[in-house]
């Protein structure tokens, strides 16, 4: 029997995935083409995990110059700019509304999506009520799925964390507890072929039902 559902934020309950993307285009267009499609190169390889680790990687590895903590906040300021009021108005995944409304387990968020701007973007899009906590970065999602059994108390192997990302898969992994993969349709699994995956979240409920029956 699954206890708890964690759930990814982007690309698993809001079709956000492309905003992202398109954000660090523009930030760091300035940089010149190459630098922007390497940036979002390494974006596309790491979704899930913290801009901020992006921001540095790009400046360390991509641009080779210092990034100080100053520049570090004002590059973080322009993203959510850039994002917020984007993702607040992008379709939900198909059947997350029905999921949300219908799940008969505590469900959770965990996502790369910093804490308070995550928190906005839940509240404005009225899903708050669906969830019995939101969790974004710094923390990642192993560490916010540690702190979700340890405070809750469910044993891992009741739990399911639902995510799109590679970081998501070891995230979960990290953590002990099991993992579905949203794969969208016509997009190649970056999962392991044992890991079982949902084109979205109208197959989700059947997906968990299977986990908890092994």
């Amino acid at each position: 029997m699954i206890q708890a559902v964690v759930l990814d934020f982007d690309g698993v309950i809001v079709e956000s995935a492309d905003v992202k993307t398109e954000a660090f285009r523009a930030l760091f267009a300035p940089w010149g083409p190459d630098a922007a499609e390497a940036v979002v190169a390494y974006h596309r390889r790491h979704v899930g995990i913290s801009r901020f680790e992006k921001f540095r990687y790009a400046y360390r590895e991509i641009l080779r110059r210092p990034l100080g903590p100053g520049e570090e906040h004002e590059l973080g300021e322009r993203f959510s700019a850039l994002v917020e009021d984007q993702v607040v108005a992008v379709p939900l995944v198909h059947g997350a509304r029905e999921f949300l409304e219908t799940a008969p387990m505590p469900l959770y968020v965990a996502s790369g999506t910093p804490d308070a701007e995550l928190a906005r973007i839940v509240a404005r899009r009225r899903l708050d009520p669906y969830f019995k906590a939101v969790f974004g970065s710094p923390a990642s999602k192993a560490e916010i799925i540690r702190g979700i059994l340890g405070t809750a108390g469910f044993d891992r192997t009741t739990v399911v964390m639902v995510g799109d990302a590679w970081s998501d898969f070891t995230g979960a992994r990290d953590a002990g507890v099991s993992f579905v993969g949203r794969v969208p349709p016509g997009t190649a699994s970056p999962f392991p072929a044992e890991v079982t995956v949902v084109d979205d979240l109208r197959s989700l409920s059947a997906a968990l039902v299977g986990l908890g029956e092994r």
